[in-house]
């Protein structure tokens, strides 16, 4: 069975990654779709056209704006249910009610059609995403780990060289590191990790570089 296929498209202002996951088979899962310019739309459905992909799910890792500005698009686009985790769900409907002061005045609220667990997984065509939950950037902040393919999808938890800020409602520093050590530094050293903003990483990289939670934080593997 090969690998899952991770494609990755910069959105909005926040340059925020959205994921289209896909198998061989063109089994696809969309990730925290942060599409809200009508060119960032047609970008990602271009991608999905011109590789004959068939999406099938959309989830969030967390539920801050700049992961769900597409979330309607996606939902109508390819008639598909939003998955969140259940404590996400206060500040995803909270959206709609700033939105407006980061300048997104024609921002689309969507409701969530079901919720995920920690501790249970997803399915793209024949492959199994594990579901882990790290909360400290968000209260409801999830991680979808592909074990087989040695990749996750790790949101706003970290990024390369940084962590995800703990100064938004629902978020705690202490919380935040304990989830990077009990959750993502048990993972495989050679696990490469997709962010929510910025460039992959690996989760030995951050071990021993990552200034908040690597090694010369006091870290110990």
């Amino acid at each position: 069975m090969l690998d899952l296929f991770i494609k990755s498209f910069v959105f909005n202002a926040f340059m925020e990654n959205t994921y289209v996951v896909y198998d061989e088979e063109g089994n696809t899962a969309i990730f925290d779709p942060g599409c809200y310019e009508k060119e960032e739309e047609k970008a990602l459905e271009m991608f999905i056209e011109q590789h004959g992909l068939k999406v099938q799910a959309l989830y969030n890792t967390h539920c801050h704006i700049d992961h769900v500005l597409g979330n309607e698009f996606v939902k109508r686009r390819w008639k598909v249910g939003l998955q969140i985790h259940a404590v996400e769900l206060p500040y995803l409907e909270a959206v709609k009610s700033y939105a407006g002061n980061y300048g997104f005045h024609g921002y689309q609220p969507a409701e969530p059609n079901s919720f995920i667990k920690e501790g249970s997984s997803i399915s793209i065509g024949k492959h199994q995403l594990q579901i882990l939950f790290a909360p400290g950037h968000a209260p409801g902040h999830v991680l979808f780990y592909d074990a087989a393919g040695d990749q996750c999808l790790v949101g706003d938890v970290i990024f390369k060289g940084s962590i995800g800020r703990t100064d938004l409602p629902g978020g705690d520093f202490d919380t935040l590191i304990k989830s990077i050590k009990t959750q993502l530094f048990s993972l495989p050293d050679h696990t490469r990790l997709y962010p929510g903003h910025g460039e992959p990483t690996t989760v030995g990289f951050e071990k021993e570089y990552n200034p908040f939670c690597g090694r010369n934080a006091g870290f110990e593997s």
